[in-house]
């Protein structure tokens, strides 16, 4: 058995050691009197205020302090680390570019802007006892305050000094960075969350403050919740969990036994459920590396930094990280090869977020944009050469948090249900649509009312019939709830406009989303967001294609998931709901990556043995002579909701039509029943 994580860091640890007291004591001084001009006397001190406070933590941590805590003691630690960049602080924050440039200077406002919010990043560190990544987040403040001590007003260093400071330091330290990103993907070695979950008393609440993260009411709360629940519907939640992630495995005829972890990706405050998973995946011979998050302190904070990098991004620390990437997996292979995939818990009911786009914050020029997507397909790539596409599966699953509102528990309940409905209900009405869009030609769908949707998607042509199909049949295994039948398009012949009038996607909100395919391809797009015409063509390049040119449509669905959809009306949460649910509402059409993305020569079946044959585009087939045009490391699901929803006609070669959907109702024989929910 792998030592746990205390081990992991103990080499970097007693390296770090001596240049830790020397950063400490020079960043005591700056806290104390920085020998700058005003007002970057108050940026540093305040800074040097905050490290000083990481410091005590760790110290605190080191001595088995921090466990002991009382809650009170929890909270105002808490409140340290994050008050400042709450939104009720945050207009007076130096993390903020537009604060940090008003106060500071358009020079300099964003590079110390950067830094602030840098140093955050070190707060979960601090509690794993990570001494590396606090002593190299200090040695690099100490470094800038240096440009600017003993500085006059008037001849303050030169820009190129900082941004350079800032480069160096990000491109000689991907090594480690990247070192610990992987080891606490694959290595089970790296247990910290683990110990918490598995050891803490999930009965005392002080638990949720030994992760170092944002805890705020919905980790509270949920976490109370969840205390409140009999041991066996804790259970319950766990299997279905769990049983999907080896279903995925069955289904897909992979074999999980070759296998030695799975990745457990989950909100802070559902300790209760992951340690009841944690015990049904050593059942199946599997240990866990896990990942927790807390819900966003703000973000507006995370939006106006999303492109730091943009600062000191260039090709030689593109290629410098592609490298301490694949570094970082060859020293983990063993443990990369026993990865089974992950396993992950989504949350929703956070208010729908519109950002503010600030022309302070960094922004990746074209050709920035052109080297992070050359980044992610590469690493992309790398990643599936130790985390092999072919032998590895997943799933997904989503509760509501608290702040969906006022009737949460009675959501939660309604939740629970939609995950676990009759699968078997829904793979035979499944089935009696696919059998019909087996023969189609093409699919026509279009939208009613204010919906201007009117698209034209070419399916794949069956060779035969007898034991092929282009319809997967989704039930609740990797991707729960049940309830869709997907494909992967044809992209030339798929034509024409999609529009939905409100959608919520990756966590942000788009008002009026258009995007216009012509041969598979997204051709234009535009939304209502802002008045400027620009910007909102800049938003959903940055966020919906991910800096690319275009995009294909890697995949049609129609979800089926009525219940769902119910429940999202008579709570009126639909723009609270995640993709994961939200795509099995309606019709759905994702821009990116087919959903055979590394698995296109791995045939996999739907429950009546026929294969699913449409598993690539133009653009995947590209894999073997080109893989970096050939998958694009994205894929975001958009969907209709059945009341912007006409029609979904499937149009046969011969001309002959059948409805799938008629004014957002399912009319084809033996579906009716998914109709009985709209009728509520």
């Amino acid at each position: 058995m792998d030592l746990g994580y205390q081990e992991c860091y103990k080499e970097t640890n007693e390296l770090a050691a001596e240049r830790y007291e020397l950063a400490a004591e020079r960043i005591a001084e700056i806290a104390e009197a920085a020998q700058t001009p005003e007002p970057f006397a108050e940026y540093f001190q305040k800074n040097a205020a905050y490290l000083q406070n990481l410091r005590a933590l760790y110290e605190k941590g080191k001595g088995g302090s921090l466990v002991a805590r009382s809650m009170e003691e929890c909270e105002a630690d808490n409140a340290a680390l994050y008050g400042e960049i709450l939104p009720e602080a945050y207009g007076r924050s130096y993390a903020n570019p537009a604060y940090a440039a008003a106060r500071l200077g358009e020079t300099f406002g964003g590079a110390l802007s950067l830094l602030a919010a840098h140093l955050r990043t070190a707060c979960g560190e601090v509690f794993r006892g990570n001494l590396m990544q606090l002593t190299i987040a200090m040695e690099l403040f100490v470094e800038i305050y240096n440009c600017f001590e003993g500085a006059v007003a008037d001849a303050l260093p030169q820009e190129k000094e900082v941004q350079q400071i800032l480069y160096w330091h990000f491109h000689d330290y991907r090594e480690i960075f990247d070192e610990r990103s992987v080891r606490c993907l694959v290595n089970p070695a790296e247990d910290f969350e683990k110990e918490i979950v598995m050891q803490a008393d999930l009965s005392d609440l002080r638990y949720l403050y030994r992760y170092g993260a944002y805890i705020g009411d919905n980790e509270r709360q949920i976490a109370a919740y969840l205390n409140t629940l009999p041991e066996a519907d804790i259970q319950a939640m766990a299997d279905t969990y769990t049983e999907g992630y080896r279903i995925g495995f069955e289904t897909t005829g992979k074999d999980l036994s070759k296998k030695t972890a799975a990745q457990v990706r989950y909100p802070i405050g559902f300790e209760r459920m992951v340690r009841a998973a944690v015990r049904n995946f050593e059942k199946m011979g599997l240990e866990v590396t896990m990942l927790a998050s807390g819900t966003v302190a703000n973000k507006q904070y995370d939006y106006d930094h999303r492109e730091d990098r943009a600062y000191y991004l260039d090709k030689a620390y593109v290629e410098r990280g592609l490298e301490t990437w694949k570094n970082a997996f060859e020293e983990e292979k063993v443990h990369a090869d026993g990865m089974a995939g992950p396993a992950v818990i989504e949350v929703f009911g956070e208010e729908p977020f519109s950002p503010e786009t600030k022309k302070e914050a960094f922004r990746y020029s074209e050709k920035q944009q052109q080297l992070c997507v050359y980044e992610m397909s590469q690493r992309g790539q790398i990643t599936n050469q130790y985390i092999k596409g072919e032998e590895r599966s997943f799933t997904i699953i989503a509760y509501p948090l608290p702040s969906i509102g006022a009737r949460f528990e009675e959501i939660f309940a309604e939740t629970v249900k939609i995950n676990t409905l009759d699968y078997m209900l829904y793979r035979n009405m499944q089935q009696k649509m696919i059998d019909v869009l087996d023969q189609a030609d093409c699919v026509h769908i279009t939208g009613k009312g204010a919906n201007k949707t009117d698209l034209y998607v070419n399916i794949w042509k069956l060779q035969n019939p007898e034991g092929e199909t282009a319809f997967e049949n989704c039930v609740a295994d990797v991707n729960i709830p049940v309830g869709e039948v997907f494909t992967s398009p044809v992209l030339k012949g798929t034509n024409g406009k999609l529009h939905v009038g409100q959608v919520y996607l990756n966590g942000l909100n788009y008002k009026n989303l258009e995007i216009d395919f012509k041969d598979g391809m997204v051709e234009k797009y535009t939304c209502t967001n802002f008045e400027d015409e620009a910007e909102n063509k800049n938003y959903i390049r940055d966020n919906v294609l991910m800096h690319h040119e275009t995009l294909p449509m890697g995949e049609f669905a129609i979800g089926t998931n009525t219940t769902a959809y119910r429940m999202a009306r008579d709570y009126d949460i639909a723009d609270k709901l995640p993709i994961l649910i939200a795509e099995k509402t309606g019709p759905h059409f994702a821009v990116g990556d087919t959903c055979y993305s590394h698995e296109e020569d791995n045939l996999s079946y739907n429950p009546d043995g026929k294969a699913i044959v449409a598993r690539e585009n133009t653009v995947s087939a590209q894999r073997r002579e080109n893989p970096e045009k050939a998958y694009l490391n994205c894929h975001t699901d958009i969907t209709i909701p059945y009341d912007e929803l006409d029609k979904i006609t499937v149009i046969r070669k011969d001309g002959t039509t059948e409805d799938i959907i008629v004014d957002g109702r399912f009319v084809l024989a033996g579906t009716e029943a998914l109709n009985e929910p709209l009728d509520r």
